[in-house]
């Protein structure tokens, strides 16, 4: 989608509607051209709306990402760490950017965010979906002095960093189910992808992808294949603009990982339990080919599931796990 499609969609608002030749006039485009963008932009999953004789409006309010606006939020530690917050209109995946610009010597403490990402992606190779200016994408970059080994829990951290923020934000019940999504009453919310980078004995550089729903809209929803819900439906007409929001989110992600980086994961794992979405729950755990059943009995000191079964307690490192039929919750 062209940087002429962003500058239409800040020519319109919820207030006033603007004529097709007046938009093209603002644009030095022609009428043809606004009219194909307005169809990228909905097809995009921005709600504008077209009355005839009067030109195009918002359907809701859109509050473009910011770079500078993000940066005034930030506290000044996480500020003077990352130097700048670059905001793309457009890009494949903000983990992809930041795992390029690691290849290129990039810093070592830096973050990407994205309007609209055309590869973004979830666990397991999944496609993320998310309406443009309708969520909030972004990753950074830490480099950490030990070795991959010693990042075990890392996702679990950062969720518990994401469920404060969504707790501050004006969200009520948000738990944490193993090991990368943010669900409130069986619903997701938003997703956390990790990738690392660098020597497996280290040093090491973690990549740390978030997804959040902010307002999907009945088209966005649909076209998600698992139960969704966004934060508009949950916090409402008080929910925070999105440059506040993502300046929180970075925030306390920064200070999650410099905080992981010092103690690990025991040092989250209280906060983890305290919403922790699966315990208690029976589970079917999908790993290297092969399904076990049982009950879901928290995490251990090194953010591994534990889960009872029939011949005791063992413990899951990866793979998925899904809530049992027998139990009407989570899925």
């Amino acid at each position: 989608m062209s940087a002429a499609a962003r500058d239409l969609l800040l020519a319109l608002s919820t207030e006033h509607a603007r004529s097709g030749s007046d938009l093209a006039a603002r644009g030095g485009i022609t009428r043809a051209a606004v009219w194909k963008q307005i169809e990228a932009l909905r097809e995009a999953g921005v709600p504008i709306e077209a009355r005839a004789g009067r030109g195009y409006r918002l359907g809701a309010a859109i509050e473009l990402l910011d770079g500078r606006r993000i940066a005034e939020w930030l506290p000044p530690r996480v500020l003077e760490r990352l130097g700048a917050v670059p905001v793309h209109w457009q890009i494949d995946s903000t983990n992809s950017e930041l795992l390029r610009r690691l290849a290129d010597g990039g810093p070592p403490f830096e973050a990407c965010l994205a309007e609209r990402q055309t590869r973004g992606r979830g666990r397991h190779g999944r496609a993320w979906q998310m309406p443009l200016a309708g969520g909030l994408a972004l990753s950074l970059r830490w480099r950490f002095e030990t070795g991959m080994a010693a990042l075990g829990g890392l996702s679990l951290a950062v969720g518990v960093a994401l469920v404060e923020a969504l707790s501050a934000a004006g969200v009520r019940g948000a738990a944490l189910k193993w090991p990368n999504d943010v669900v409130v009453d069986g619903r997701k919310l938003a997703g956390v992808l990790i990738e690392l980078a660098g020597d497996a004995l280290g040093p090491c550089h973690a990549v740390v992808g978030v997804g959040i729903n902010l307002r999907l809209g009945a088209g966005a929803a649909a076209a998600i294949d698992q139960p969704c819900t966004d934060m508009a439906t949950l916090v409402g007409p008080g929910m925070p603009g999105r440059n506040a929001f993502a300046a929180d989110v970075l925030g306390r992600l920064a200070d999650a990982l410099a905080r992981f980086a010092e103690h690990g994961f025991p040092a989250f794992r209280a906060a983890y339990d305290a919403h922790d979405a699966l315990h208690g729950r029976p589970v079917r755990v999908i790993a290297a080919a092969a399904e076990r059943n049982g009950v879901a009995a928290g995490v251990d000191a090194a953010g591994r599931l534990r889960v009872r079964g029939p011949g005791g307690v063992f413990v899951v490192d990866a793979g998925e796990v899904r809530v049992r039929a027998d139990d009407a919750g989570i899925a």
